[in-house]
Formats: structure tokens, C-alpha cells, sequence
């Protein structure tokens, strides 16, 4: 049998197209690459701006004033981010908490399971433990009340 070394062209695109894939996401500088704008690059955005501005026509003070309520605005919406991603996994975690004790159907894809949930874990992805495995709590498909 006989080795062959070469690459056909759909084997090269699809290793340079996986070369390409890993090289973006190498961190350059310490930074990975983004399509997102955060509050941070628009500091260094608005930074840049005034550094570089002309001496004798300085930026108006319409457009400063725009945009510091723009930059405002931006870490006001991070903030309420935030705070939703806390409170969804507040209610994911007090959810799974009203579930101890109760009988539950667990659809497992292409089979489903009945039991009592003897404990759960918190956090953002909860999990219930039913017949002493844990599972998540979108495979619960029916709670039965007590």
C-alpha cells in the first residue's frame, strides 16, 4: 500500500478554515477577539477621542455631553444584565427547591422516569435528584403535587 502525502483542495480549505478558527480565538495582547462593543472599549474609545482631538477646536460639549450619557446608559444596561442573570437564577434555584419531596416525570429523550426528588442543587442550572441521579431541571416534564 502506498502513502500519499498530498492534500486534495477541500481537505486544504478545510484545514485552513480550522487553522483560521483556532487563531481567533487566541488571545492577542491578553485580549480575545470580540464582535461586542463593551464599556470598557468605549471608554478607551471616547479616551482616544479626547487625546487626539484638536487644541483649537475642541470637541463640542453637546457631543461630550452625548456621549457620556451614551457610555451612562450602556453601564445602566450591564448593570440591569446582571441583576436579571441573578434574579433567573434566584427563581431557577427556588423553583427547584419547591420540587423536594413531590413525585416528578423525568423525560430522558427517548424514555422517561417517575420519582420523588430527594434534594436539589443551586445556581443558575439547577439540578434535581431523583432516584439518587441528578438531573436537570428541564427534563422535568410533570409535577405531582402532594
Amino acid at each position: 500500500m502506498e502513502f500519499n502525502a498530498t492534500m486534495s483542495a477541500s481537505e486544504k480549505l478545510q484545514t485552513q478554515l480550522s487553522v483560521d478558527s483556532f487563531n481567533k480565538s487566541l488571545a492577542v495582547n491578553g485580549r480575545t477577539a470580540s464582535r461586542e462593543l463593551g464599556k470598557d472599549d468605549f471608554l478607551k474609545l471616547l479616551l482616544t477621542q479626547l487625546s487626539h482631538q484638536d487644541p483649537t477646536s475642541p470637541m463640542d460639549n453637546n457631543q461630550f455631553i452625548a456621549q457620556m450619557a451614551q457610555f451612562s446608559s450602556l453601564e445602566q444596561m450591564t448593570n440591569m444584565s446582571n441583576g436579571f442573570t441573578k434574579m433567573s437564577a434566584m427563581l431557577n434555584s427556588s423553583q427547584a427547591v419547591n420540587t423536594i419531596g413531590k413525585t416528578v416525570e423525568l423525560n430522558l429523550g427517548d424514555t422517561t422516569t417517575t420519582g420523588v426528588v430527594q434534594g436539589v442543587t443551586q445556581g443558575e442550572h439547577p439540578q434535581v435528584k431523583v432516584n439518587g441521579m441528578f438531573y436537570d431541571m428541564d427534563k422535568i416534564s410533570t409535577v405531582y403535587g402532594q
